[in-house]
């Protein structure tokens, strides 16, 4: 397991064109715009709003779920998540800048047709075969929620915690002990809330700001973690300082994780099965 935030294709700068192939024979239709007001913004996006919504309007920083279909202008469909028949969740300000300018104005239970220039969507280069160069293009977005991430967490003390220090220069604090079981094997599934810091308090990764624990084999990550793990008990929370051969070692996990780093992760042992 590479304990580092993993983004899915296609929402890096892209919107959802990596999903399986649309399974519903029948393909989503730009609805008429006749009568309605337009929109130009200082970029040259320009939009409308088939329905106005009633709730929140989403910052930059916030995670979405939507219902989109996309065109290019001569009017054949690249993606549909209608078409899919299951909506789009993703961090609003890592897909095209089109997308991320274009929602921060809408509120949940709108709908509303952008036409994005291809500069704040996929640029010169385009991302052929499905969306050639210098492409603008349009979409029907209907804004069905918005998730607010939590703030970064922050390392709690652990003044006055006696450290354990096991072979290789592992270290661990137990911040709260647990009273549930153990991982029975080093092949035990466990289940935790982790977050990840470099040794000068940035925040690698993290499962509390994901919104969503992580399930593993304890033998399938870093050796501190299988290790530092493995006599925790469920309900515990643990700090963990990792030197650099029990982690990545020497080359690290560039760019998120340097050459030689030694690593601070807080764990939440939440459930363990098997082994």
């Amino acid at each position: 397991m590479n304990l580092t935030t993993r983004i899915p294709f296609g929402l890096a700068g892209i919107v959802l064109l990596a999903f399986s192939a649309p399974t519903f024979a029948e393909e989503p239709q730009q609805r008429s715009i006749e009568g309605l007001k337009e929109v130009t913004t200082d970029s040259g996006l320009k939009y409308w709003d088939i329905k106005v919504g009633e709730g929140a309007s989403p910052k930059a920083t916030d995670k979405v779920t939507v219902h989109y279909s996309g065109w290019l202008k001569d009017g054949t469909l690249f993606d549909s998540s209608v078409k899919r028949g299951r909506p789009a969740t993703f961090p609003l300000n890592g897909v095209i800048k089109g997308w991320t300018e274009g929602l921060q104005t809408m509120k949940v239970g709108g709908i509303r047709r952008l036409e994005i220039p291809y500069d704040l969507a996929y640029g010169e280069s385009g991302r052929p075969p499905t969306i050639p160069p210098k492409s603008d293009l349009i979409f029907e977005v209907e804004l069905l929620d918005i998730f607010v991430p939590p703030p970064p967490p922050t390392q709690r003390s652990i003044e006055g915690i006696e450290p354990v220090v096991l072979d290789g220069g592992l270290k661990y604090w137990d911040i709260k002990a647990g009273d549930g079981e153990s991982p029975a094997s080093p092949s035990a599934m466990v289940t935790v809330h982790y977050s990840g810091w470099l040794k000068d308090g940035t925040l690698f990764d993290s499962s509390i700001t994901r919104g969503q624990p992580a399930t593993f084999p304890l033998n399938r990550v870093i050796s501190g973690w299988t290790k530092g793990l493995a006599d925790m008990k469920v309900g515990g929370v643990r700090r963990l300082e990792i030197p650099y051969s029990m982690a990545y070692g020497e080359s690290g996990r560039p760019p998120t994780i340097p050459p030689k780093s030694d690593l601070i992760f807080e764990v939440e042992l939440l459930g363990v099965s098997g082994g």
